[in-house]
């Protein structure tokens, strides 16, 4: 199940036009005629579709104004709604539903029920929203009404579900962790296995991912390029648009001395959708912060956290913690075997199981700056640790393929 972030970090009352930029709009090869936009008020797009018959809808919520900024979604997407108060009244229709969204007016659930899909809230709600997502355990969060059109074409697959890839976080526990060597070695070695593999930068203030894997020319691409972009994206248009590097497609932050370009959180959760249906492994290097972990976290089905053996990485590593989406996540300890804070501690100390041991190698900090991570990557350490992380995925790293 992935997690859906759909709370701007940079609001901005232009963002909730049509769709636009490089995926409607844009240059050569992404120009697609017919992008839908969003229809009428709602911001939906008129052209998304759910197939006929098959179960309700079910939302739960006392909030008139929810309730009618969802029954607009719906109606637009073609579905059939059903509507209760209280999660009480909605329990008997619960397991029947198709899919259940929860208004960020309900606190509790009725028991032994599933999660909701989706927490729907409205625009100034803030951080609550996140909190109780996580209280509730719904799989996604959508903030109204920017997220509107997402919404409708999330309603869409989950009536008619296609295949899909994986999409893994990669995050530090503390500055300077290490997760950004951890995503791209990881990226390097699923790609040398023959998996269609995405590597996605989530730190618009780190610098540029491209930096690291020297491809800073390589055409395609880059996040400004898709600030724009609006509802669905065709996974297949995505694909043939990002630069490579390394047997992976990446998109990446600029390397530039250009202030970071905001991109709507609509687009990048439009985009990442796009990336789980064309690509079968998805590898996010979220960054630090409660940002980027609202951002990005919510999409992933998995998530590692790259911890140093150090006990104030640790102390930093729980309050991270604290902010995760309530996704199965696992340590990535970085540190020679035998280091005085070992695995078994650090386990106990975060609370969460290690995965994988990322290798101490002579040089990373330099092939960082020179752009050689991909060399050191070939190293059997690296291939060992990365065999390690990609064990968490299970069988969940199966085909997906554009739609």
């Amino acid at each position: 199940m992935s997690r859906h972030q759909l709370i701007p970090s940079h609001p901005d009352p232009s963002h909730s036009g049509a769709v636009s930029g490089p995926l409607g709009e844009g240059p050569p090869g992404l120009s697609r005629p017919g992008v839908p936009g969003p229809a009428g008020a709602a911001g939906v797009d008129g052209d998304a579709w759910l197939p006929d018959g098959g179960d309700d809808i079910l939302l739960v919520t006392s909030s008139t104004v929810l309730r009618a900024e969802v029954e607009r979604i719906v109606a637009a997407a073609g579905a059939q709604l059903r509507v209760a108060a209280t999660a009480a009244e909605g329990g008997r229709h619960w397991d029947g539903a198709a899919a259940v969204l929860v208004g960020s007016d309900i606190r509790e659930l009725p028991p032994r029920r599933r999660a909701p899909a989706v927490l729907v809230g409205l625009d100034g709600e803030g951080d609550s929203l996140w909190h109780l997502a996580a209280v509730l355990g719904a799989e996604r969060v959508a903030v109204l009404p920017d997220a509107a059109a997402w919404l409708a074409d999330h309603l869409s697959r989950s009536r008619s579900p296609g295949p899909g890839g994986v999409i893994l976080g990669v995050t530090g526990g503390c500055g300077g962790a290490g997760a950004t060597t951890a995503a791209i070695w990881i990226a390097q070695a699923a790609a040398g296995l023959g998996a269609r593999v995405l590597l996605v930068d989530g730190d618009p203030w780190g610098g540029g991912l491209e930096l690291a894997l020297a491809a800073e020319e390589n055409p395609g691409l880059r996040w400004p390029d898709l600030s724009e972009a609006r509802g669905s994206i065709d996974p297949i248009q995505l694909a043939d648009s990002l630069p490579v590097a390394g047997g992976f497609s990446f998109l990446s932050w600029p390397a530039s001395r250009e202030q970071p370009v905001p991109v709507a959180a609509a687009a990048t959760s439009g985009i990442l959708d796009a990336a789980r249906r064309g690509y079968e492994l998805v590898v996010v290097d979220i960054g630090r912060g409660a940002d980027p972990i609202h951002t990005f976290a919510w999409d992933c089905d998995r998530i590692a956290m790259v911890v140093p053996a150090q006990l104030k990485a640790a102390v930093a590593a729980v309050r991270l913690l604290q902010e995760f989406p309530p996704v199965e996540a696992a340590l990535l300890v970085r540190g020679k075997s035998g280091a005085a804070l070992d695995g078994p501690l650090i386990a106990e100390a975060i609370g969460l199981p290690v995965q994988g041991r990322v290798p101490e190698l002579r040089g990373v900090a330099g092939a960082m700056e020179s752009g050689r991570l991909l060399e050191l990557g070939k190293r059997r350490a690296v291939r060992h640790f990365a065999a390690s992380v990609l064990d968490l995925l299970g069988d969940g790293l199966a085909p997906g393929g554009p739609e």
